[in-house]
């Protein structure tokens, strides 16, 4: 009679263990950072990614509901193939639950069909293109830190609006580079400018020259830089040695971030107008967060990439929580349902199509004879609120969207 008792209650221990881990898969919540590890991107997501995803999971406490926390890595070379298939790998074989980062939009719209199919999460830091919300929005799809519509209407708007009517475009030849241009060129034409001409450069490239001079024979004010990471600095490096911002013209970099800035170095890159997510230097919550992360990275700032992966999987962590299970439609739906509220976004929200919406902000590249010490870069002009940031759901084709 004892050992029937005995062997009855392990059969009820045993069940209820297993219907507790059947809310997590493999007693375990998985995620991993699919990011560019080696190239043009590299610097603003890279390794800091990894850094900031880690430095989440620590803060969450290791576990989810008493389940262990695991974080992998790794590199999707900036292409679509590798990065799908990465994604497929982790999603089906590894018990991977949630990818985030994602830079590169090429990479990102293929680990988002993947996801998709898996009803599995993924979690856009990096990509930048608008049709992340709206073609390819997804239910288990989320678009979080920026994108080209923000960097339109922020950076845009502020250098036509001070008198750069017209303008030329030098652009990354994916679908990133013709998204950000195209977003530029609406607002452009919105406020009455025009638009001269535009050359398309390879992705990823080194020699500028070619396309610099087309830019200059224009006559264009403005020089629209439709590219980010390493050719950015490259184009901004070489236009400086054919003398075209002394020559009269000016550019725009129209996705500037802060470790581009740090490799320009103040003295080529002082006066540019950008518009960003995030700063280091705004309050004591990024004060705080930046220093932890720069502890980290032999001194580097964060990027608002690189911030925005530590707030999207505190997110997601919170939402999994809350949902007891690492079901991705279930997570999803509570991660729609709680606000964003940390040093990153203040009262963040995430809208019917994946938009993680939050203010931007509009800044100014200091002179060196302004900077206080290292990484003192910014000015910020002034705050973009989230709902005129980023592009309004009456604008949406996303099909999750009602209307």
């Amino acid at each position: 009679m004892i050992m029937k008792r005995l062997l009855l209650s392990a059969a009820a221990l045993a069940l209820s263990t297993g219907l507790a881990h059947a809310q997590f898969t493999d007693g375990k919540v998985k995620i991993g950072v699919l990011t560019d590890l080696s190239g043009t991107y590299s610097d603003l997501a890279g390794q800091g990614a990894i850094v900031a995803a880690q430095m989440a999971i620590e803060d969450f406490g290791g576990k989810i509901n008493g389940q262990p926390i695991e974080l992998i890595s790794a590199d999707h070379q900036n292409k679509a193939d590798i990065a799908s298939g990465i994604a497929r790998k982790w999603y089906e074989n590894e018990g991977v639950d949630a990818i985030a980062e994602l830079v590169t939009t090429a990479a990102a719209v293929a680990v988002r069909e993947v996801a998709r199919e898996k009803g599995k999460i993924d979690l856009n830091s990096g990509a930048a293109s608008t049709p992340l919300t709206n073609d390819k929005c997804s239910p288990t799809g989320f678009h979080w830190t920026y994108d080209t519509y923000a960097m339109a209407v922020g950076t845009g708007d502020a250098v036509v609006k001070s008198g750069g009517k017209t303008w030329f475009f030098l652009t990354a030849d994916y679908a990133f580079g013709h998204n950000l241009q195209a977003q530029t060129e609406r607002v452009v034409l919105a406020n009455g400018g025009t638009v001269k001409g535009s050359v398309k450069h390879p992705f990823p490239n080194a020699d500028f020259s070619s396309f610099l001079l087309q830019a200059q024979a224009s006559g264009a004010q403005i020089i629209g830089l439709a590219n980010a990471g390493a050719d950015t600095i490259n184009a901004i490096k070489q236009a400086k040695e054919f003398g075209i911002v002394a020559g009269g013209q000016k550019l725009a970099g129209l996705l500037v971030f802060i470790t581009d800035v740090n490799s320009l170095g103040l003295d080529i890159a002082q006066g540019m107008v950008l518009t960003t997510g995030f700063y280091w230097d705004m309050d004591d919550g990024t004060r705080a967060f930046s220093k932890r992360f720069a502890e980290r990275m032999k001194g580097k700032m964060p990027s608002m990439v690189q911030a925005g992966v530590y707030s999207q999987v505190t997110h997601y962590l919170k939402a999994a929580a809350a949902a007891k299970t690492d079901e991705g439609i279930k997570v999803a739906d509570k991660m729609r349902e709680l606000p964003i509220q940390d040093f990153f976004a203040k009262n963040g929200k995430i809208r019917a199509d994946g938009r993680m919406v939050h203010d931007m902000y509009l800044a100014q590249v200091k002179a060196p004879s302004e900077s206080k010490g290292p990484w003192d870069y910014y000015k910020v002009l002034r705050t973009i609120p989230g709902d005129e940031a980023f592009q309004p759901l009456s604008m949406s084709t996303c099909p999750l969207v009602k209307k």
